[in-house]
C-alpha cells in the first residue's frame, strides 16, 4: 500500500511540475543593486570555481511581493536582463526589507554580467541602480562562476 501511495504522490508531483512549466508567468521590472554579502565573502575563500560560491553569489534577492508578481516560487531559476547583458540566477526571498521593486545580487560574475561596465574613470563599475527585467527560467541552469566567465569571454 505504501508503494502505491508513493506512486500516486510521484504522479501528482510530475503533474505539478508540468503545470508549472505550462503556467504563463509574468515579467517584472526592478531596480538592481549589488554589494558584498557575508555568505559571498565566506564562499569566495573556498574558491570562486566552487559550487558553494555559486550558491552564495549566483542569486537574486527579491521582495516577496515581487516573487508573487513574477509567479515564481522561492529557489526558482530566473533570467535577469539589463541593457548590458543577461544572466540566470536563483531567485530567493530577500533577507532584508520589505523593499518592493528593489532587487539585490551579491557582487561577483553574475552581477558583473548585467551592470554597466563603464567605470567613469574610477576603476569600479556602477553597482547600484541598474534597471533590470526578471523572467522565470526554470529549465536554464545557474552556471558556476568559471563557466559563466568562460561563456562571456567566448572560451570553452
Amino acid at each position: 500500500m505504501g508503494r502505491k501511495k508513493y506512486g500516486s504522490l510521484n504522479t501528482l508531483f510530475h503533474r505539478l511540475i508540468r503545470l508549472k512549466e505550462e503556467y504563463t508567468v509574468a515579467t517584472i521590472h526592478v531596480n538592481l543593486i549589488s554589494g558584498r554579502s557575508i555568505q559571498q565573502g565566506v564562499a569566495i575563500e573556498g574558491g570562486k570555481e566552487k559550487p558553494a560560491y555559486r550558491t552564495a553569489a549566483g542569486l537574486i534577492e527579491l521582495d516577496p511581493s515581487d516573487l508573487k508578481k513574477l509567479g515564481a516560487w522561492k529557489s526558482t531559476n530566473v533570467r535577469v536582463t539589463s541593457d548590458y547583458g543577461s544572466v540566470v540566477v536563483k531567485a530567493i526571498e530577500t533577507t532584508q526589507g520589505p523593499h518592493p521593486g528593489l532587487a539585490f545580487i551579491p557582487m561577483g560574475p553574475w552581477a558583473n554580467s548585467i551592470v554597466d561596465p563603464n567605470t567613469y574613470s574610477t576603476g569600479m563599475p556602477t553597482f547600484k541602480g541598474t534597471p533590470v527585467k526578471v523572467d522565470v527560467a526554470m529549465k536554464e541552469p545557474v552556471l558556476l562562476g568559471i563557466e559563466l566567465v568562460q561563456n562571456l569571454c567566448g572560451v570553452k
